[in-house]
C-alpha cells in the first residue's frame, strides 16, 4: 500500500489572545498549513519537482523545516547537540535535493515530532528567555516570530508546488 501525508485539521488562533497565545497559536496553524498543503499526497507526488529550475517540492519544504525547527529551538535555544540531520556531504541544501519518496511517511513523521519537542522544550519557558548564537542575543519571542515568517514564506511555496502537483489551490 502506498503512503500518503494524511488529512490536517488546521485551529485557527484568537484574535485577542495574550501575546504568548497569539504566537503559540499562529507558529501551530501555519506549521498545520504547511501539512494541510500536502494532505492526500503520495511520497512520490510530495517529491515532485513541478517549478523548474528551483527545486522546490513540498517534500522538500517538509524536511526544510524539520531542520528549521530543530535548529531553532532544540538547538540554538535549548543547546542541545545533534549530528546534522541531513547529510552535509550533500551541502546546505541537502533538505530539498537529497529526496527519497520511499521515505516520505518518516520526514513527514520528522517534522511533526520536532514541532511537538519544540512546543515541549519552551512550554514552561518565557518569551524573553534569551540564547547566544554567533554573538548575538536571541529571544524565544524572535524565535516565534522567525518560525512564523518561515512557515507563512514556505506555506506560499506550497501553495504553487500543490497547485502544479495535481491543481490543488487555496485552503
Amino acid at each position: 500500500m502506498t503512503w500518503t501525508a494524511p488529512d490536517v485539521t488546521r485551529t485557527p488562533g484568537s484574535l485577542v489572545a495574550g501575546e504568548r497565545e497569539m504566537l503559540t497559536g499562529y507558529l501551530a496553524w501555519f506549521r498545520s498549513s504547511l501539512l494541510h498543503k500536502c494532505a492526500g499526497l503520495t511520497g512520490e507526488q510530495l517529491a515532485e519537482r513541478t517549478v523548474p529550475p528551483s527545486n522546490l517540492t513540498l517534500l522538500g519544504l517538509i524536511r526544510h523545516m524539520a531542520k528549521v525547527e530543530r535548529v531553532w529551538f532544540r538547538e540554538r535555544f535549548a543547546g542541545q547537540r545533534f549530528d546534522p540531520m541531513y547529510d552535509p556531504e550533500k551541502g546546505k541544501d541537502a533538505d530539498f535535493e537529497d529526496l527519497d519518496p520511499a521515505r516520505a511517511a518518516e520526514d513527514y513523521a520528522r517534522l511533526v515530532e520536532e514541532s511537538r519537542l519544540a512546543d515541549e522544550i519552551v512550554a514552561g519557558a518565557s518569551l524573553d528567555d534569551t540564547f547566544v548564537h554567533g554573538g548575538e542575543e536571541y529571544s524565544l519571542r524572535m524565535i516565534h516570530l522567525h518560525l512564523i515568517s518561515e512557515y507563512a514564506r514556505h506555506t506560499g511555496h506550497a501553495d504553487l508546488v500543490r497547485e502544479r502537483v495535481d491543481g490543488v489551490t487555496g485552503g
